[in-house]
């Protein structure tokens, strides 16, 4: 056993080390008919940039389902500010909304300044000036975006945020894992974990800053919470049996998660300052997959106590657990959205397995995603779009979803498989 973790550590330093090549590229593969048009010029200045701003701007517009922009070779002219806006031209190609800026070297940085014209009102509804250091335009660009998005649609933008997810590659006994983030299109792809046995269920942190995840590294899966910064890890929970489906409460103090200690895999809670676990089920049943309400009040977790795979909900305050699925014979892996109002899940059907929502009044289920084979689905923290795990081909790729189904788009990679998607909160 020895011999193994000295193996496994050094494998893990020297892969933790080095930035992986493992940036995933989006490929759209369904537009939003009634999506917002909308331009974005290409920046005065953008020749010298080592990243064109403007299209990581229109490309986060774009994957995000609610707008349309508008391809640069239909442009009639490009201007760099407001007082050189003809609006007239704008209109003719059916613009709503127009983005206009420039961009210079600054010290050892770029200074970025963009504009949101209302083509219809001409009219200018928003400006700022951006600094960026030449190694963070893609991170000025998604903080561009941020802002026009929550200027038009009202809703906190989402771009800056991160993704973290699992890749694999090889055959039998070479099989290798990795743990990765990224942002949230698939840039900057940091590896933060390798080891030659599986990783699975990354879960963020309310703030951001650390993750936890299941790791096989000792011959049986354990539970770790690791800190991205420093990448200094604990491990928290290795009971006999299983040790899985970590998630964090809101206020970040802690973990549910399933654990089979006692028998069956139940549902319990640990407090991570004094490690401290509280049972939540007691059934014959698996009670897996817990989840937290956006107060902390409640947790959601998939049962099969009723037959099937089906989504329960258990009151922390009162004990109470009410069954909330009912459509089909398969539900699973349930996700609140922001808001409380729904629950985001995998729905089993004679389709295959895809990506639905709930509403949590109503009761009514509505499939989103349009494959078979999808799983491990997370919310963007404004609660406009799904990422999951899905098929193309023999390859395992993410796929994502607009919340209405309007929208989809895949983020496949060039190396191996991906799996296990988790989608950060927001980052500041």
């Amino acid at each position: 056993m020895k011999s193994l973790m000295t193996a496994w550590l050094t494998a893990t330093l020297l892969l933790v080390s080095q930035l992986a090549q493992a940036n995933l590229t989006i490929e759209i593969t369904r537009g939003n008919e009634s999506a917002t048009p909308i331009a974005v010029v290409p920046f005065a200045g953008n020749e010298a940039l080592p990243d064109d701003v403007a299209r990581v701007v229109h490309d986060d517009l774009e994957r995000s389902g609610y707008f349309d922009p508008l391809p640069r070779r239909q442009m009639m002219d490009q201007p760099s500010s407001a007082d050189e806006v003809r609006y007239a031209n704008w209109k003719a190609l059916d613009v709503r909304y127009l983005v206009v800026g420039s961009a210079s070297r600054e010290g050892n940085g770029y200074r970025l300044r963009f504009e949101l014209m209302d083509v219809s009102g001409e009219k200018r509804m928003l400006g700022e000036v951006v600094t960026a250091s030449g190694d963070d335009l893609r991170g000025a660009g998604h903080h561009i975006s941020d802002q026009i998005f929550e200027a038009i649609t009202g809703i906190r933008g989402a771009f800056s945020t991160r993704i973290a997810y699992v890749t694999s590659q090889g055959v039998g006994n070479n099989m290798q894992f990795a743990l990765h983030v990224a942002d949230a299109d698939g840039h900057n792809s940091r590896e933060v974990l390798g080891s030659p046995e599986p990783i699975l269920s990354p879960a963020w942190s309310p703030d951001g800053r650390k993750l936890a995840y299941v790791s096989f590294e000792t011959e049986r899966p354990a539970i770790y919470v690791q800190e991205l910064g420093s990448g200094k890890r604990a491990r928290i929970s290795s009971f006999e049996g299983i040790n899985g489906a970590p998630a964090w409460s809101p206020d970040g103090r802690r973990l549910a998660m399933s654990l089979s200690k006692d028998g069956q895999p139940e549902i319990y809670v640990m407090d991570l300052g004094s490690r401290n676990l509280q049972r939540i089920t007691n059934d014959a049943a698996i009670d897996t997959e817990p989840s937290w309400g956006p107060d902390g009040r409640s947790l959601v977790f998939t049962s099969d106590r009723s037959g099937g795979p089906q989504l329960y909900r258990h009151d922390l305050a009162s004990g109470e657990q009410k069954r909330l699925t009912f459509t089909g014979g398969y539900n699973a892996r349930g996700r609140f959205s922001p808001d409380g109002e729904a629950l985001f899940l995998i729905h089993g059907s004679n389709k295959g397995f895809q990506v639905a929502r709930q509403d949590l009044d109503s009761g009514r289920l509505v499939t989103l995603s349009q494959s078979g084979a999808d799983e491990s689905p997370s919310v963007a923290p404004n609660g406009t779009m799904v990422i999951f795990a899905t098929q193309q081909g023999n390859s395992g790729v993410l796929g994502a979803v607009t919340a209405d189904g309007r929208a989809s788009f895949r983020l496949p990679s060039a190396q191996g498989d991906v799996r296990e998607p988790a989608w950060s909160p927001f980052m500041n």
